[in-house]
């Protein structure tokens, strides 16, 4: 079994892209808030959830948007078929912070319910789940870097063992403006059906995650 890489999109402080074209450029040095908040509209992301949700997710969903514009993954796969394997450092720590401040005086003991719901890293990957109807395996794995090994072997696995036959997968981090992404659209590539691979093809391997990365980091500089 051969998987590919059909498609990519990424973003950092710098600038968004898809398959390394720019989307858009950070040339006003805007916020976290202010460049995703760019993009949303630039790309006419119509989802009014997203402006309820906690950072991480917005910069997964964000990044999802941009994989995912004019795509159909849910009539080439079923939607239990196709899933979301994501790696990230810094889990939900900035929310975590944000709840901790709400009960950590027991004499002033307020809980915020709307912050409470993003204490887990998952639900980043849960909120792009419900918004593209992908109901496949979904996970966050934290890891301490981005591990390109790690993202392979872990969606390797998914596809051996037929619970997927469709990935997006990927790195996506996020600590207060510290924030990067890359998110991936894997698939099996079939020599034995489809012939040769093509030329274009990219074999989803972690050398390649790397050079990809390596392109996006190029961009800060």
């Amino acid at each position: 079994m051969t998987l590919i890489i059909r498609k990519y999109s990424g973003l950092n402080f710098a600038r968004a892209a898809v398959n390394g074209q720019t989307v858009i450029e950070n040339t006003d040095k805007l916020d976290f808030k202010k460049f995703l908040k760019a993009i949303y509209r630039h790309r006419n992301m119509d989802y009014p959830k997203y402006f309820k949700m906690d950072n991480l997710s917005k910069l997964g969903f964000i990044t999802m948007g941009m994989l995912l514009e004019n795509e159909s993954l849910t009539e080439q796969y079923a939607s239990d078929k196709t899933g979301i394997i994501i790696t990230n450092a810094s889990s939900s720590v900035e929310i975590d912070k944000k709840h901790w401040d709400t009960i950590k005086n027991r004499n002033n003991y307020f809980p915020s319910p709307s912050n409470f719901v993003y204490t887990l890293p998952n639900i980043m990957a849960g909120e792009a789940a419900i918004r593209h109807q992908l109901k496949g395996e979904n996970t966050v794995i934290i890891s301490e870097d981005f591990n390109p090994v790690l993202i392979c072997e872990t969606t390797q696995m998914a596809f051996h063992a037929g619970v997927i036959e469709c990935c997006i997968c990927g790195w996506v981090e996020q600590n207060e403006n510290n924030y990067e992404s890359l998110l991936l659209i894997i698939e099996e590539r079939d020599n034995t059906h489809t012939g040769e691979k093509s030329a274009e093809d990219i074999i989803f391997e972690p050398s390649k995650l790397i050079d990809i990365y390596k392109q996006q980091q190029e961009w800060k500089n």
